[in-house]
């Protein structure tokens, strides 16, 4: 670690101190930002343990989403962002204006959403659901109940695929990030490491084109599919010292560093979410010294987003 960045480590830890701050860190961010971390995680596990926590301020180090997501469950706390470009590909995929469009071509049908959605899309939707629960959310919903389900086309291909639902509609969108690891670029890895175990992390940003063709076959090995703590702690009582991990790489920083003994390779080194890598310990820093940059969801919209989420952990 250089002088530099030991020395914004140092303010930061001071930093949090005086203003009752706590710093949360998505799996996918650089190991810098990891290591200040008060938390890390996926998305929806890190802004439940915000709201279990006595702090005033969350600087939450993940995508916009993410960020509205800990600000309607933790409405009492300020939700800052140290980069306001730090998007997110799947969930601009579908606005308000569409959803709404869509729901009122399909008026007796419950939408499901996955959380990598915009407080305004949870706040127009029946459902959330992550990956690993998506098709037990669809499961609950009556089977002669249409259902629309968004955004990611490949996450609802699976789900439909699963469930063996004929009525569900699904919306084309997809992650940028994902949807280039192919069935192909799997089978291609897992032929060159034919000892490793193969584990696909679900619940973080779209996987869900992998879950796909796992589903159809399409991948010729066992796979584990699991969420990110269910991934880690696979990597610790595994007694293979060999994996392949099909996700952002941004994950592989945490799992070698609680695993030094253990190898993680990635199906593909550049399946890198530029807009996980905006965060940098200097905008963490920042964020902090000058209170920046705020993400706070209107209560009209936090009110009615919150029901698809409770909806959704209640089932879960």
């Amino acid at each position: 670690m250089s002088v530099l960045n030991l020395d914004l480590t140092r303010e930061i830890q001071r930093l949090k101190k005086e203003n009752n701050a706590i710093i949360l860190a998505h799996n996918y961010q650089i190991s810098q930002v990891q290591d200040v971390a008060d938390f890390v995680g996926d998305s929806l596990k890190l802004s439940r343990m915000a709201g279990e926590t006595d702090a005033s301020y969350i600087i939450f180090c993940g995508v916009h989403f993410m960020a509205e997501t800990a600000s309607i469950i933790s409405p009492d706390k300020k939700v800052l962002i140290p980069d306001l470009e730090a998007g997110c590909s799947l969930a601009s995929s579908i606005n308000s204006n569409e959803l709404l469009k869509w729901k009122n071509e399909n008026p007796d049908a419950v939408v499901v959403s996955y959380v990598n959605t915009s407080a305004e899309i949870k706040a127009l939707s029946d459902y959330c659901c992550t990956s690993s629960n998506a098709v037990k959310v669809v499961q609950s919903i009556p089977k002669d109940t249409t259902v629309l389900f968004l955004p990611d086309m490949f996450l609802g291909a699976y789900v439909a695929e699963v469930t063996k639902r004929k009525n569900i509609k699904i919306w084309p969108g997809e992650c940028h990030v994902h949807a280039g690891i192919t069935d192909k670029d799997i089978n291609l890895m897992l032929n060159k490491y034919r000892n490793a175990e193969f584990m696909v992390h679900p619940e973080c940003s779209c996987t869900s084109s992998t879950l796909y063709h796992v589903s159809k076959g399409d991948i010729n090995k066992e796979s584990k599919i699991l969420s990110t703590e269910g991934m880690m702690n696979e990597a610790r009582v595994s007694k293979n010292n060999q994996f392949l991990i099909a996700t952002e790489v941004g994950i592989l920083s945490r799992m070698r560093q609680e695993n030094p003994s253990k190898e993680f390779i990635p199906i593909k080194d550049d399946a890198i979410c530029k807009y996980m890598k905006k965060i940098t310990i200097e905008k963490v820093y920042n964020s902090l010294v000058n209170n920046v940059y705020e993400v706070k969801v209107p209560e009209n919209i936090a009110r009615k987003a919150i029901v698809p989420i409770e909806r959704m952990l209640a089932i879960s």
